[in-house]
């Protein structure tokens, strides 16, 4: 068999990260962790080609070349991926369709050939087997979780990591809590399935054997689910090859805002190299909170749990939400105040939406209110899939307040400042000024420092940093660059409104 793996393009969306990417000449964030464990997954004599399409074109000769396409890939992805279909059709070619998008909502892609759902490790080799008897069926599904401790490495030799900003690494799926909204449940299971100490380990020997000597993402659910094995056997054996490699690796992962009451694991995080989190904040009214479910974030001060991890070295990135049921007239003030007076630079701010099959999905289904499945961006375009309590109109206008508030020169440096000035910044090794460091300075301050408007708050930040944290330097160039990745999309989703209206 010859397989080509596809993964689809992303739009141009606050998660892309593509105009900061620009400064230091990546193409995408990271590569596609899912298809690239997929690869290993199937056979060995087969021949498999790999186009990650947010780094490269995708011919039509390399379609035709493939007896199957596989694609894979997210509801952000939704145009790309219904795009390459409509071209494995027209050429003729069978296609193969996964992941969480084709999970969710399958029935939203006719032109696939046959559906591998779920995770592959259950329904792939199902697949497989029919497909060398010739019987290949339609669908394959499950409602079983396998052992991902069983999963293989990934096959990161398919992919060129200078096309990237970061490498991306699972060590656990799932999520022990249960928020209404979200579909992590819904595919990965409540109980958190973590891979062994040595497969964690042999991925981030297989990394750094490869060269690769930048940030890695792990993509987990909720990389603190299983606590007590973080802090008994993984950390300590991490920090272990950490110390022994000199640190190649700096990492971030998305975690639940409990972590914030446990000392222990916050120290074992920062020790192994842990120097950002991302988490679910969702909103600052506690209605609103209980609403969905989202227990963990009740009865504690936020900003206070906030201000806990960033003063130990974790730079907290979070998620808001706006279009709740319990909402009030005040939420979009009370969600700029929040993000504003917290400390989170990065600040996600979406409208709500109900995956297919969610407990929110279920339950606006029974009341009426759902008008379709949830595709889109909502944190770009405010698209909803279901009638608001709130006027849509004011709910939109709202968010678009938020976001040209929060992302505008002066909030945005302010924040900035305000977070370089408490975050302790722990360093692990002499870094060394390299080529592409001073490459990617002389082009931000070209185009921030001389060509942007407003660009006395780029040098107010770059000279504050140089004087008083002169060893967060390369963090608040960072900061700087994602703020005018934020401010275009900002721009961008103002221009899409206004086109709107003026239709």
């Amino acid at each position: 068999m010859k397989i080509l793996l596809v993964y689809p393009k992303y739009p141009d969306t606050f998660w892309s990260f593509r105009h900061a990417l620009n400064f230091i000449s990546k193409k995408a964030d990271g590569p596609p962790l899912g298809l690239l464990t997929v690869a290993a997954l199937l056979p060995r004599e087969w021949e498999i080609d790999f186009i990650d399409m947010n780094v490269s074109h995708l011919h039509d000769r390399q379609i035709r070349r493939a007896d199957y396409v596989f694609l894979s890939g997210m509801n952000i992805q939704v145009e790309s991926f219904r795009e390459v279909i409509a071209r494995c059709n027209r050429l003729g070619v069978k296609i193969v369709a996964g992941g969480p998008l084709a999970t969710c909502d399958p029935q939203e892609f006719p032109g696939v050939d046959h559906f591998v759902l779920n995770e592959a490790e259950i329904t792939l080799p199902l697949f497989i087997e029919d497909l060398k008897n010739g019987n290949a069926k339609p669908v394959y599904t499950t409602d079983e979780f396998p052992n991902i401790a069983l999963t293989p490495s990934p096959m990161w030799d398919l992919v060129n990591m200078k096309d990237y900003a970061s490498m991306y690494v699972q060590y656990s799926r799932g999520c022990p809590f249960n928020c209404e909204f979200c579909s992590i449940t819904l595919l990965n299971g409540h109980r958190p399935r973590t891979k062994s100490r040595e497969q964690f380990l042999g991925e981030m020997e297989a990394l750094y054997q490869r060269g690769w000597r930048n940030g890695i993402f792990l993509v987990d659910d909720n990389f603190i689910g299983n606590k007590e094995k973080l802090k008994r056997e993984i950390l300590p054996s991490l920090i272990a090859w950490q110390e022994h490699h000199n640190y190649p690796f700096e990492f971030t992962t998305e975690v639940s805002v409990n972590l914030a009451d446990d000392e222990e694991l916050i120290q074992l995080m920062v020790k192994a190299g842990f120097n950002s989190v991302f988490t679910g904040i969702e909103t600052p009214n506690d209605e609103s909170l209980a609403e969905c479910g989202k227990f963990q974030n009740l009865r504690r001060d936020l900003a206070e749990s906030v201000r806990t991890l960033q003063n130990h070295g974790l730079r907290v990135s979070a998620g808001f939400i706006v279009g709740f049921d319990h909402d009030p007239p005040n939420i979009f003030e009370r969600q700029i105040s929040f993000i504003q007076n917290s400390g989170i630079v990065t600040a996600m701010v979406a409208v709500l939406n109900a995956p297919s099959g969610t407990r929110l999905f279920q339950r606006l289904k029974s009341e009426n209110r759902l008008l379709g499945i949830a595709i889109g961006d909502s944190l770009v375009d405010g698209s909803i899939n279901f009638s608001p309590k709130m006027d849509y109109q004011l709910l939109l206008r709202g968010h678009r307040e938020v976001l040209e508030t929060i992302y505008s020169q002066k909030n945005y440096y302010e924040r900035v400042k305000a977070f370089l000035s408490e975050y302790p910044s722990p360093l692990r090794r002499k870094q060394k000024i390299r080529f592409v460091d001073l490459q990617a300075l002389l082009k931000m301050t070209w185009k921030l420092g001389i060509r942007e408007d407003g660009k006395r708050y780029y040098w107010k930040l770059f000279l504050m940093s140089i004087f008083k944290h002169p060893d967060k330097v390369p963090l608040a160039m960072r900061m700087a660059a994602y703020g005018y990745h934020f401010r275009r999309i900002v721009f961008a989703a103002r221009q899409a409104a206004n086109a709107v209206v003026s239709l």
